[in-house]
């Protein structure tokens, strides 16, 4: 069954991989591993990253109940205040590889992500600093992140703005895009699960609306991607990874955030995003990156592939068709041919060519983690799947 193959992979491949990464002397995990496997161990650690190992460890620890992985949660939890500003509130993108205030730019989609850890966290331990940490974050995205129509991007230490290169490419410097926006969201939708409050359905919900009326384009079967003050957008694109994502992680948050009686348009746009993805980019050789311009990115990129799963998962939830099912096994081994590290002590490369070979990006750095191919796992494994 899937759910075997997936946990035996989760177990002996992804999650060994990042136990080895635990940096003894200075608390956290290193934060570079370069293509051929060596460790950078002087290189700077990036929040994104350690929060997505959190959430991973923990989630792991719970869905499995492993006392092991409970261990390397906490190791986890306790490198993240290494993140934390005392002074201004919120968390740094990176510090140096002994703890110390690297990359200082306090962007929404960073404080996101250790909301999303900290709330995987509670759920394993129900331990009450790490809620009161995540509700302190929600509380800086709320105050000193979100504007009159949404959410800001990028800004300094102190809170003032500054230009969003972090989440902007193809030439474009975007103020809103749907990438921080749909993290925003998750990270409350799973702070929700942890701690049910009324304020949380609120924003979500007003988030949600935000996708539905600003960001989807039904006359193009897609997310819109970057975007100016008043969500227009910047760019002709389909970003095909994250429109998969988005089409299972946005009905994951209607369903614990909205009553039944709301889901109709959300499941609509939902389902339209994964089938216009499915139907674009989908190959037995794993899905294309992207779209521009006309232009398609040809990469396999190691999220959009795990991102992928999921997407077809919910296809198959939201419509019952078998094919679903069956792009779902296409996948899968498509993944484990291309995209999965075949060397002893390796895990995922970061990106290969069409044809199957290897481009140049590193094993590990602040974007590449554990988060995306372990919540495949962990998903799908309690998914009761027919296959």
């Amino acid at each position: 069954m899937l759910a075997t193959e997936l946990k035996n992979h989760l177990t002996g491949k992804i999650l060994p991989f990042w136990e080895k990464l635990k940096d003894p002397a200075h608390g956290g995990f290193y934060g570079y591993v370069d293509k051929e496997l060596n460790v950078i161990r002087e290189a700077d650690k990036g929040c994104i990253l350690h929060s997505r190992i959190l959430w991973t460890f923990a989630t792991a620890a719970r869905v499995l109940d492993s006392a092991e992985y409970r261990t390397y949660a906490d190791w986890a939890y306790r490198a993240l205040e290494m993140f934390e500003d005392g002074t201004h509130g919120g968390v740094y993108w990176s510090v140096t590889c002994d703890g110390k205030p690297s990359d200082t730019t306090k962007h929404t989609y960073c404080q996101a992500f250790a909301i999303y850890g900290l709330a995987a966290y509670y759920r394993l331990t129900g331990k009450k600093e790490a809620l009161e940490k995540a509700r302190g974050l929600v509380r800086v995205i709320e105050e000193k992140c979100r504007v009159y129509n949404g959410y800001g991007e990028a800004y300094n230490v102190d809170f003032s703005p500054q230009s969003n290169e972090k989440l902007s490419e193809n030439g474009v410097m975007a103020t809103r895009t749907m990438n921080t926006l749909l993290h925003v969201l998750e990270a409350y939708a799973e702070l929700h699960r942890a701690c049910p409050e009324e304020e949380l359905r609120n924003r979500g919900a007003a988030q949600l609306a935000i996708f539905l009326e600003k960001m989807y384009n039904p006359g193009k079967h897609r997310l819109e991607v970057f975007f100016d003050d008043d969500y227009h957008p910047l760019l002709d694109m389909q970003s095909y990874g994250h429109d998969i994502e988005s089409g299972w992680l946005l009905w994951d948050a209607v369903q614990e955030l909205l009553p039944e009686n709301e889901w109709a348009p959300y499941r609509a746009m939902c389902l339209d995003l994964i089938e216009s993805v499915r139907g674009r980019a989908f190959t037995d050789h794993g899905l294309k990156n992207e779209w521009v311009a006309g232009e398609t990115n040809e990469l396999r990129i190691w999220w959009v592939q795990a991102e992928t799963m999921l997407g077809l998962a919910c296809g198959w939830t939201l419509t019952g068709e078998k094919s679903w099912l069956e792009d779902l096994r296409t996948q899968w081994a498509a993944i484990q041919r291309m995209i999965v590290d075949p060397r002893p002590g390796g895990e995922w490369y970061w990106s290969v060519y069409e044809d199957g070979s290897l481009t140049d990006r590193p094993m590990v750095e602040e974007w590449k983690c554990p988060y995306h191919n372990s919540r495949m796992c962990l998903r799908l494994m309690q998914e009761n799947l027919p296959i």
